[in-house]
């Protein structure tokens, strides 16, 4: 960047026009990332990441969808293995918290407890912002929660939510589309709809991998005949 002038060596120096470039540009490296949807619903959430396989890889690896604890998933844009380092501290953070007080954290706590994570990265030198966006989604004992984390550390909280390439645009078709009393079926399809989105011509369901947790219950994978299934209800949302 021609304007950064050396205002872009450290995450902890603003230029002078309010600007801290190495935030900048780990948001940057976000949109570079494929896609990923979160959606709650009355019965739970569902989470959606498009991926990119090849012949040969194993689908036993998670890549972009994590599990935090039995009631938290995790979904991630960007820099994969910087979404590795904070979903293993998201997972020592659940377990501590378990231990210490003899419940289960709650969704909010560790998204922000991710977003402090993020923003300790802008503060230091000789580190680097975290170049990945996360989509921390649960059910705990106040309802179904989907947040969003950045580099920047700000956390939000969504009823529907896109990160990742085309975010903007996908969010917009989410938003056109969501509805609050939607059930897991029509959720799971409208992920399916919201990442074909990106797509030129979806075929399958191989490029999409899934997960939910339904209330009560914990988080699993959407696969086989079940993800085909909602890939053909996901028609009737067009595109």
């Amino acid at each position: 960047m021609m304007g950064s002038r050396g205002y872009d060596m450290t995450p902890t120096m603003y230029s002078p026009d309010g600007r801290i470039y190495q935030v900048e540009y780990a948001i940057e490296t976000v949109k570079r990332g494929t896609l990923a949807v979160g959606i709650r619903c009355g019965e739970g959430i569902v989470m959606a990441v498009e991926e990119k396989p090849r012949a040969l890889q194993s689908n036993d690896i998670a890549q972009k969808i994590f599990r935090v604890d039995g009631h938290i998933g995790v979904a991630a844009a960007g820099y994969i293995p910087d979404a590795r380092v904070q979903v293993e501290n998201a997972r020592m953070f659940s377990q501590g918290n378990r231990l210490a007080y003899d419940e289960s954290v709650e969704v909010e706590t560790v998204a922000k407890h991710l977003a402090d994570q993020c923003h300790q990265f802008t503060q230091y030198s000789g580190v680097r912002p975290y170049g990945v966006a996360l989509i921390v989604a649960g059910v705990d004992q106040k309802g179904q929660s989907v947040y969003v984390t950045d580099p920047s550390g700000t956390y939000v909280q969504y009823s529907a939510v896109a990160i990742g390439a085309g975010a903007d645009e996908v969010t917009d078709f989410l938003e056109k589309h969501y509805s609050a009393d939607m059930g897991m079926d029509d959720a799971a399809a409208l992920a399916v709809a919201a990442i074909n989105l990106r797509v030129d011509k979806p075929e399958g369901t191989d490029h999409i991998k899934m997960a939910r947790i339904v209330n009560g219950g914990e988080l699993s994978r959407v696969e086989g005949e079940e993800l085909k299934g909602h890939a053909r209800a996901s028609a009737r949302f067009g595109r």
